[in-house]
């Protein structure tokens, strides 16, 4: 049974929470992220080398990337299903059988709609294993340092986009993508599994407290008795309200996407060569990890929408920086900061859910925000391709990535002009 927690009142060390155990658990759900994050990350990397063996256009070439996206959304929602119902252990081993499978089977692949298979099917769904349902089993190894546990380990995935890019650059440089793709399956599977069966065995403390609701969104000083305004005060429905949270994480993804997806095969058409891209795309996600972890600071101060509309304008402020300067120094500077601009724009969603939303609703309305960012990063990705193939250059594709963006800011400064939420006595 839950509630809110005493701050008097230790944690319960017969489950581990807070514990020596749930910090080491935490370390090990780290690791397993950055290993198992190489799944978002390889395709964007053997983009141009996939495009020149198949022979295929830009936009067919970033459709993996699209699949494993959509692979990696639908399977964070399986995994965590599997999660509630059998512990986190089965799902992980589950996910990385799939991981394996799917580097091994596109390495194989004779035609580039089996890459793509395998890319959506089997490596974007395995990899979501080592995400989502681990995110939700740290938070319940955690009371009273919860937020920090779960920014730290949401970092993962950024961490993997900046250990994997080179790396798998450079073996494909010295072995060629297949024999790269080859090695990650071996890699995955002698290390996530020996790992996990040896670090999450245990299984979660279920009944754990939960943070008080003022360690959260709403301001120290707010009363445990209070509660998150209604949409119903900024004019709008719940369902409203959600549709349009959709609608801005799906459109900050699609800009977020462009850099991401395509920076690899920008550096290659620019003459600079894929592996200074490669460099270029670790350099962004690296500093993702620090705008990750300090947009929890930043939520705190200022709240969940002011946090939004300030990571978006600068994000936009970086994809317009990448017109007017494509010189190699310029891009390394433009791909550092704009890692540090949108690593916390995906996180505020969830304290945006927290602030207009009962905490009882979070799990699922959080859920859909999140789903409808993947899928802007997948289609994006593939959108970008698509504009490069009918202009035969990337400025377009920046200027598609410019205007979604302004869709995203002009949804936040709706958002912040109704007034910040207000704290109304729980009923």
């Amino acid at each position: 049974m839950t509630g809110v927690i005493d701050p008097g009142h230790a944690p319960d060390a017969r489950l581990g929470v807070d514990s020596a155990y749930a910090w080491a658990r935490l370390t090990a759900a780290l690791l397993l992220s950055t290993i198992g994050g190489v799944g978002m990350w390889s395709v964007v990397v053997v983009l141009p080398s996939v495009q020149a063996e198949f022979a295929a256009a830009r936009s067919d070439a970033s459709l993996p990337y699209t699949l494993t996206m959509i692979g990696y959304g639908l399977g964070g929602l399986l995994m965590g299903r599997l999660s509630d119902r059998f512990g986190i252990l089965p799902p992980v081993i589950a996910g990385t059988v799939a991981l394996a499978a799917g580097y091994a089977c596109a390495g194989l692949s004779a035609h580039l709609w089996q890459f793509t298979l395998a890319q959506g099917l089997l490596i974007g769904v395995g990899s979501s294993a080592t995400f989502a349902p681990l995110l939700a089993d740290t938070s319940l190894w955690f009371a009273r340092r919860r937020g920090i546990a779960v920014a730290i380990f949401a970092s993962g995935n950024y961490l993997a986009g900046t250990v994997w890019p080179p790396l798998v650059q450079h073996y494909i440089d010295s072995a060629g993508w297949r024999q790269t793709y080859f090695g990650i399956a071996l890699f995955c599977t002698a290390t996530v599994l020996p790992l996990a069966a040896a670090v999450l065995r245990r299984r979660s403390p279920r009944d754990a407290p939960t943070v008080p609701k003022a360690t959260l969104s709403q301001p120290a000083t707010s009363s445990v008795g209070a509660a998150p305004a209604s949409p119903l005060s900024i004019g709008l429905s719940p369902g409203a309200l959600q549709a349009l949270l959709i609608l801005a994480g799906l459109s900050c993804c699609i800009a977020m996407s462009m850099p991401q997806v395509h920076i690899v095969a920008y550096c290659g058409d620019l003459g600079y060569g894929a592996a200074r891209g490669a460099q270029m795309l670790s350099l962004m996600l690296g500093f993702g990890i620090v705008s990750r972890l300090a947009s929890g600071w930043i939520v705190d101060h200022i709240g969940g929408v002011r946090t939004l509309l300030l990571g978006s304008g600068l994000q936009m402020f970086a994809l317009a920086l990448f017109l007017g300067f494509d010189g190699l120094v310029s891009l390394y500077v433009i791909s550092a900061l704009f890692g540090l601009f949108q690593g916390g724009i995906v996180p505020s969603y969830a304290i945006i859910v927290r602030e207009y939303f009962p905490a009882r609703e979070a799990g699922a309305r959080v859920g859909a925000v999140f789903m409808a960012t993947l899928f802007g990063m997948a289609l994006g990705g593939w959108m970008s391709g698509a504009v490069f193939d009918l202009t035969g250059s990337y400025d377009a594709a920046f200027v598609n990535g410019l205007l979604w963006n302004l869709v995203n800011v002009a949804i936040a400064a709706w958002l912040l002009r109704q007034g910040r939420p207000r704290l109304v006595a729980a009923t």
